[in-house]
């Protein structure tokens, strides 16, 4: 993996859970807009609009990138839009960074998979 790759899945990684806990808090401030007189929907519709718009443009370079088949791509997407998908995202990406880093590793020192 080259370093512009390893780059692209770091950024995604470091923005996917920050968007899936804006994304659980800005449900929790829905429900308690419409169940009590708190109302931090106006703080926080901002706020995840920004992160999730972040992680759609990590996730698009990263795809470039890495040039996964579209049902990776699509899965990774699709964790992006489900309220706490940001959290499996994450860890997927960091399996497959550390399986990448492997393989890298593997190749420098010339071992061949039998």
């Amino acid at each position: 993996m080259d370093i512009k790759t390893a780059g692209a899945l770091r950024r995604l990684r470091l923005v996917s859970a920050p968007e899936a806990i804006s994304f659980l808090v800005l449900l929790v401030c829905s429900v308690l807009k419409r169940t009590t007189d708190f109302d931090a929907v106006p703080v926080m519709g901002p706020v995840h609009g920004v992160l999730f718009i972040l992680y759609v443009i990590f996730w698009a370079d990263a795809w470039n990138k890495t040039k996964w088949p579209l049902g990776r791509a699509a899965l990774y997407f699709a964790l992006s839009v489900l309220p706490a998908g940001g959290f499996f995202a994450e860890r997927m990406l960091k399996r497959e960074a550390e399986d990448a880093v492997i393989a890298s590793r593997a190749r420098k020192e010339g071992v061949v998979n039998a």
